[in-house]
């Protein structure tokens, strides 16, 4: 068995999904693993991690609409605000989503369907640059 774990960052534009298959991708072809598990942590509590299709921009478009629906900025409803109107939103988001994902890795590509995107999903509107931990074990070839 060998592990390999790396910090890989990540900057976004703005509230939105930003897709990391490829990244993701190229850094498990240089661990040298065939066979095993990738761990994606996200480091941050205002975004997170989602698996979801990578064909139709629409989707992307209507889980931004879906999420700002259900918790919208409002600034009589949260009490926590010292980083702006969208901050508290953010988390809640984050809650409602996921910080860490386990992906199987099979023959040194991630096992996902043939529609399925990694995206890292921000929930501030400004860009941010956002930290992700890597790790991977498995069998080395």
């Amino acid at each position: 068995m060998k592990q390999n774990s790396a910090i890989h960052l990540v900057q976004t534009h703005g509230q939105g999904l930003t897709m990391i298959n490829f990244e993701l991708a190229s850094w498990i072809l240089k661990t040298g693993i065939i066979n095993g598990l990738l761990t994606i942590w996200c480091c941050h509590t205002s975004a997170s991690l989602i698996v979801q299709e990578n064909f139709d921009p629409a989707v992307k478009e209507d889980i931004l609409n879906y999420f700002n629906t259900i918790v919208p900025e409002d600034p009589h409803r949260y009490r926590h605000n010292s980083e702006g109107l969208d901050d508290m939103p953010a988390h809640l988001k984050s809650v409602l989503t996921q910080t860490q994902l386990s992906i199987p890795v099979i023959d040194r590509k991630m096992a996902l369907g043939e529609w399925q995107g990694i995206y890292l999903f921000e929930h501030r509107k400004q860009p941010h640059q956002r930290k992700l931990a890597l790790h991977i074990i498995g069998e080395a070839s």
